[in-house]
């Protein structure tokens, strides 16, 4: 469904709004009570992820809260790999682990029955896009190809993603081939949500930041680019945002290398390279998610200046990544408050 009134989507179409549209990274979170509460309800994460009446609950938790201008669909970029009999799980304090594929893992790896171990997701979409009222973009999303590989070749998160660029290096066809296989599934993954009723959908690049330049054409740029060719050669009409975290100046040619409508910036993008970008199309950003944390004056200041560099322009308005859990929920509403103060 398009639906000119959705203002994110009127952006995302090179639309200037002011105020603009407001949503946020993880705005469904360990920072919101009510969050927490369901968290419990549902047992594992997993399973919180797996159960459209409690994701559709969370999802909607931010909406009735804050009445911010987008719904992001809870889910994990991880499900993808869970959904590849990885053995994913999330361990309290330690974040998500799966069994680290190596060659002969990858070489086994197969497509059949992937999507319909997700239905529950694209049931959570269906639900949701019912739910919501007419003037909220609803988001899907995935996990880049890249990002998504670094967990499945370490088994965990790690801090500069060695383990994914060493395999790389060292078994360069294998990597990508796990990274053409992400990426065609990732295109039917996002075809389904579009489907079941999303607006648009975000390609989250959590890792691009490791990459030198060589790779970050490889293995952040084309996968991504070959996601975007695979769900427009479908929906042509599909409004599609990249956010490569940590990217920098080579974000310079992102958006007209993998053909994306909007780029997500990081909070570390200077505000001038921003309005460079901004040029060519949306930019979506780049709030420092501890000046959430911090509140008053700093949240203030931040948000003031990226109005003042961007607002006059295509611009989304959220963070630089997504909330932390211990965000103060009434920094959020005069987030919210002050975004939507401007005139």
């Amino acid at each position: 469904m398009s639906g000119t009134h959705r203002k994110v989507l009127e952006v995302l179409n090179g639309r200037s709004l002011t105020p603009p549209p407001i949503w946020l990274m993880r705005q469904a979170g360990r920072y919101l009570p009510e969050y927490r509460a369901t968290r419990i309800e549902a047992g594992s994460f997993l399973d919180l992820c797996y159960t459209p009446e409690l994701a559709v609950e969370v999802t909607l938790q931010p909406i009735r809260r804050y009445g911010f201008d987008a719904a992001i669909l809870f889910s994990d970029i991880l499900v993808v790999p869970d959904a590849l009999n990885r053995n994913v799980r999330f361990e309290e304090g330690q974040g998500p682990r799966m069994d680290p594929i190596d060659e002969d893992g990858i070489a086994q790896l197969s497509q059949t029955g992937v999507i319909e171990h997700l239905a529950p997701v694209f049931e959570t979409v269906s639900r949701l896009r019912g739910e919501l009222a007419a003037e909220i973009t609803l988001l899907g999303f995935c996990g880049a190809p890249w990002t998504v590989a670094t967990y499945m070749i370490a088994g965990r998160g790690t801090p500069d993603q060695a383990p994914a660029r060493l395999f790389a290096y060292r078994h360069p066809k294998a990597f990508e081939r796990l990274l053409a296989l992400l990426a065609d599934i990732s295109a039917d993954y996002l075809v389904e949500q579009i489907d079941r009723g999303a607006d648009a959908v975000q390609i989250f690049d959590s890792w691009a930041g490791v990459l030198g330049e060589e790779e970050f054409q490889r293995y952040a740029v084309e996968p991504v680019r070959r996601i975007i060719a695979s769900v427009r050669s479908r929906r042509p009409s599909a409004k599609i945002i990249a956010f490569a975290k940590g990217a920098g100046i080579l974000l310079k040619n992102y958006r007209q290398a993998t053909g994306a409508d909007a780029i997500g910036l990081d909070w570390s993008v200077p505000l001038s390279f921003a309005a460079e970008l901004q040029k060519d199309g949306p930019v979506q950003g780049n709030l420092d998610p501890v000046r959430v944390v911090a509140g008053g004056a700093a949240l203030e200041h931040g948000i003031d200046r990226i109005l003042d560099v961007l607002g006059q322009g295509p611009l989304i308005f959220n963070l630089g990544h997504g909330i932390t859990p211990d965000a103060d929920p009434e920094h959020v509403a005069a987030l919210v408050s002050r975004v939507r103060g401007r005139r």
